[in-house]
């Protein structure tokens, strides 16, 4: 597991860098083993988590050990998500400025470059006021969770009026690229709107161009990229306190010097 919490530490800290999160946001993988939980740091800004910030929950967004530190209150938009999707793997939630106009507007992004087609041909909307009436706009019960979840649907993203993105993927390396990849759509969507009528990707295009994003050696290229940007600006996370070299890791005559220690000791 050290591995894996490290990595879902890494992912905070990319995301934050790269400017999907905040100060605020999430994101969350399932558990590599037990389909039934997943992983998330407790409640702290992204670009600080460490691995041993992550929590382990069950798919009610209940911690699986009692937690002495604060959990994010909109944890129950990832259980939900686990649960309507088996396919998922890791969710984002974010508030990312790219995304913001077109959450408060009303308006739908749509991919307009190859990359952004990792979006998926659409982010459908999922309105917290229509089914709730007036709330503080965070997702906290579960009846509001599911609701997002089923706007969510098959599709890759949702978008919420008037509060932020949330985002899935089959993986985690997945999520955050799309997640990025989307924000940079959002963006090159804007801007061209300065300049006329933006042209969406055609739908043959986003099925095809869509594949690119979770190709091995484009995950590999984008993942140590952005980790090399994190690790230029001083930003990349400690490694975990459980990250201790094991017997296996241990080499030969060091396991030879143990235990003529331990033959010492019994003599």
């Amino acid at each position: 597991m050290t591995g894996v919490v490290e990595e879902l530490a890494l992912a905070n800290r990319i995301l934050a860098h790269e400017g999907v999160l905040d100060a605020f946001g999430h994101v969350s993988m399932r558990h590599p083993t037990l389909a039934d939980r997943y992983l998330l740091s407790r409640s702290r800004s992204p670009l600080l988590i460490e691995p041993d910030d992550i929590l382990e929950f069950t798919l009610d967004s209940e911690p699986v050990r009692p937690a002495k530190a604060l959990l994010y209150a909109e944890r129950v938009i990832h259980g939900c998500i686990y649960q309507a999707r088996k396919d998922v793997m890791a969710v984002c939630h974010h508030h990312a400025p790219a995304v913001m106009p077109f959450c408060i507007a009303g308006k739908p992004i749509v991919p307009v470059f190859h990359l952004g087609a990792a979006m998926g041909g659409e982010a459908p909307f999922w309105d917290q006021h229509d089914e709730f009436g007036d709330t503080n706009l965070l997702v906290v019960k579960p009846e509001e969770g599911r609701s997002l979840a089923r706007a969510l649907g098959q599709n890759s993203a949702v978008l919420m009026n008037r509060h932020g993105a949330t985002v899935v993927g089959a993986s985690l390396k997945e999520l955050v690229a799309r997640a990025i990849f989307m924000c940079q759509n959002a963006d090159y969507q804007l801007r061209a709107l300065t300049l006329g009528t933006p042209e969406p990707l055609h739908r043959g295009e986003v099925k095809l161009a869509g594949t690119l994003s979770a190709m091995p050696n484009v995950v590999t290229r984008t993942w140590e990229y952005w980790s090399m940007r994190l690790e230029a600006s001083g930003a990349l996370p400690p490694r975990s306190v459980a990250a201790k070299p094991t017997r296996r890791a241990m080499s030969r005559s060091a396991r030879a010097t143990a235990r003529e220690r331990r033959k010492g000791r019994r003599r």
